[in-house]
């Protein structure tokens, strides 16, 4: 019976999947027709050698997580990516992008782009999230700031770009993969927003290990199938305010006696965070409502 080998799909092409092996070396496979699943990029796969450049891809190994759009599997971490200014951050984008991220046990890390421009207001509402304890990384392409910090934290792991357009997603990409001839989104004078120039999801290897997806994440930024009571188990800074709440089943919303509101008042959560969870609270139960 042959040896199987094991390996990461990289990429697929014209029904072709280039698996990196063990030793970082890629190699041509084929299927025999009999694996159902769909395979993606970062699927970890098993493997007959044909040679020493081609092999039959025989089985997909369990998946960790998948998203849909882009189609990657087994992501570790996602940059969620927000600029200093042109655009101002989306505030509530981040928080619904946070939310999707610890939903698919995926580690996400926030970073401030374009540090090298003025903060705009919300700019300066986010160091909220570095002292709330969020992973957070300011960075500049133009003066390289933090951009060893990002290529640490995506070490042995599989990273996708998630945010608005124009933050500068493909500039990062572009300047972490050193030019692996990705294709960059330009910010359109016009509009002020990104032209979307992404294709099939690839994934590139870094010098300092991990790789990372050429296509943003979290393309469907409807929140997951959640019960509106678990919500707050997505809100890390939530959780010690809410030992506070005299119910509970406390929804932190009409209630009293409620640690959340407490802490809004005090200042130790952000108003700017609050509202955007009642927001999605108010979503959540909306969708309970409609499946009654």
């Amino acid at each position: 019976m042959p040896e199987f080998r094991r390996g990461l799909v990289i990429k697929n092409y014209s029904g072709f999947y280039y698996v990196q092996d063990e030793s970082g070396k890629i190699i041509e496979c084929k299927t025999r027709g009999k694996i159902k699943k769909q395979i993606l990029s970062g699927d970890n796969v098993e493997y007959t050698p044909l040679d020493s450049n081609r092999a039959i891809l025989e089985n997909i190994l369990p998946r960790k997580n998948e998203l849909t759009r882009p189609k990657v599997a087994n992501v570790g971490i996602v940059l969620i990516v927000m600029a200093n200014d042109k655009p101002v951050p989306n505030l509530p984008l981040l928080d619904r992008l946070l939310i999707l991220a610890y939903y698919n046990h995926i580690t996400p890390y926030i970073l401030l782009n374009k540090s090298d421009l003025a903060k705009s207001m919300k700019a300066e509402w986010m160091d909220y999230y570095e002292k709330a304890g969020f992973h957070f990384i300011r960075t500049s392409i133009k003066t390289g700031q933090g951009i060893h910090r990002v290529r640490s934290a995506i070490k042995d792991r599989i990273a996708v770009l998630a945010g608005p357009s124009g933050a500068g997603k493909s500039s990062l990409l572009s300047e972490l993969t050193e030019g692996q001839n990705i294709k960059t989104q330009e910010v359109s004078k016009k509009i002020g927003r990104g032209k979307h120039t992404t294709r099939h999801v690839e994934l590139y290897p870094l010098a300092e290990g991990g790789l990372i997806a050429d296509t943003p994440g979290f393309s469907i930024l409807d929140l997951p199938s959640i019960n509106s009571q678990d919500l707050t188990h997505y809100y890390p800074d939530f959780n010690d305010k809410m030992t506070k709440c005299r119910f509970g089943n406390c929804k932190h919303n009409k209630e009293a006696d409620c640690g959340i509101k407490e802490a809004v008042n005090n200042g130790e959560i952000a108003e700017f965070r609050y509202e955007n969870y009642l927001i999605f609270l108010e979503e959540l139960i909306a969708n309970e409502r409609c499946y009654k």
